[in-house]
């Protein structure tokens, strides 16, 4: 049997590079790079055969089959021996049947992928043990690597912290200050990273990593980096495999540095290349109005990238304005027929709140993503009849103060259509039961 292998390729070239080259752009032309497998290869095992392994490790209490990453490891990191795999258990995460809500929207089906139900709270986990397990493989091959870095607006330092700790490896992770959660600060913080906070935005901190990062002793762990991308892809056939080895009529996923929309069609994509599903889901990827230079440029019909100055928005974790992913995620949405649409503050905070009252807990980026579903239904972009998988990116516990403050009706500018208030009342049976009666009736 031909022997399972991936290479890193230009995205627009011919040239290739091997996985343990310390390389995130090609040298001939600077485009970026993506991790080819060898598809003849992956063939010569049956569809069929591969949705038997797969469910197989679905119940192994093996480490690495214990992770939904590394349950589909032959198409991730196919060269990679277990012993250097640092797993935390991600993926695996619950496809949560939103029948309430959809039936609030007529629509066919909603399944909402909860990618943020992650040791770290967020689907940059999928990513980053993939990066982080290939640089602990370097090393152990005498690689001069002495520490990983990133530029992060939160949940991608945290994932790199974690997976960072657990193997031993000393991370460095360069946030905005002031724009991220406490949640999000603090996770770095604690798992031993070295933290800069930079007064400047992402798109300053990436600029910043970047000149770091041109030392090749301290490894890039940011999406520029298509390493991650193999990680995040496999939600795609776990939501296939959740599904019977079928596919969604559309997915609908929050965008900012885009190297979760691209990674999400390479995924999809690769389970039709090995005949395990038959086609290719509409992917509709959502931005807030503050940060919405990939919808912008589908507007001018993707002629060109046109960075913009993120303004401050309550999804801290896409207010990026020169996203990084953009070529590979334009050949995502136009591959699939898909859409790009903004959503405002007002209208992502009151999507996350309606959902929450289905049984969700909805940080804002999945509440962008929301808005642009609840949108596109009443526009019947999104018909009647569709079965739709929404991509929720985080957990809503890492934005409490974004929670609070919309209860407490304190977000500026937003009228929270969905508060819940508190009732206070004295310990004493007929307050208790006068302000029962009165919340029942509103």
């Amino acid at each position: 049997m031909k022997e399972f292998n991936a290479v890193f390729r230009n995205i627009d070239g011919i040239d290739e590079y091997p996985l343990d080259q310390v390389i995130y752009r090609s040298l001939v032309d600077d485009n970026l790079l993506e991790v080819v497998h060898d598809t003849q290869a992956l063939q010569q095992k049956s569809p069929q055969e591969w949705k038997d392994l797969f469910a197989q490790r679905r119940n192994s209490f093996a480490p690495e089959d214990m992770s939904g990453v590394w349950s589909k490891r032959e198409w991730v990191l196919p060269q990679i021996a277990a012993e250097d795999i640092i797993t935390l258990q991600e993926g695996w995460n619950p496809l949560f049947n939103a029948d309430v809500l959809a039936k609030e929207l007529d629509l066919g089906s909603l399944r909402v992928k909860l990618s943020g139900n992650s040791h770290t709270g967020s689907f940059k986990d999928l990513g980053m043990t993939v990066l982080v397990s290939q640089v602990n493989k370097m090393i152990k091959q005498d690689k001069a690597i002495k520490a990983v870095a990133c530029a992060s607006t939160g949940d991608t330092s945290a994932a790199l912290a974690a997976y960072c700790a657990k193997a031993g490896i000393p991370s460095i992770v360069f946030l905005p200050a002031g724009k991220i959660s406490t949640a999000q600060l603090i996770q770095p913080i604690a798992n031993g990273s070295i933290v800069l906070a930079l007064d400047t935005d992402f798109d300053g901190c990436m600029e910043i990593v970047r000149q770091v990062t041109a030392d090749e002793s301290i490894y890039l762990a940011n999406s520029m980096n298509s390493l991650r991308v193999e990680g995040q892809k496999t939600i795609a056939p776990e939501i296939a495999q959740e599904m019977g080895w079928e596919v969604p009529d559309t997915v609908v996923i929050p965008g900012g540095n885009l190297g979760n929309v691209s990674a999400l069609a390479k995924g999809f994509q690769q389970c039709m290349d090995l005949g395990l599903t038959d086609r290719m889901p509409r992917i509709i990827v959502a931005q807030a109005q503050k940060a919405n230079p990939f919808y912008q440029a589908f507007e001018r019909s993707f002629d060109e990238l046109k960075p913009v100055q993120a303004q401050k928005t309550l999804a801290s974790a896409i207010q990026i304005g020169n996203p990084v992913s953009y070529p590979k995620a334009v050949k995502a949405v136009q591959e699939t027929n898909g859409l790009v649409i903004d959503v405002s503050e007002e209208e992502l905070a009151n999507a996350a709140h309606r959902a929450d009252r289905t049984g969700l807990y909805s940080c804002p980026h999945t509440g962008v993503a929301l808005a642009a579903l609840f949108k596109l239904r009443e526009q019947n972009q999104i018909q009647k009849d569709e079965n739709v998988v929404l991509i929720s990116t985080a957990h809503g516990l890492k934005f409490t103060e974004f929670k609070v403050a919309y209860h407490d009706k304190k977000l500026a500018e937003i009228e929270s259509k969905f508060a819940n208030p508190v009732h206070y009342s004295p310990a004493e049976i007929g307050s208790v039961m006068d302000t029962l009666n009165r919340a029942f009736k509103q």
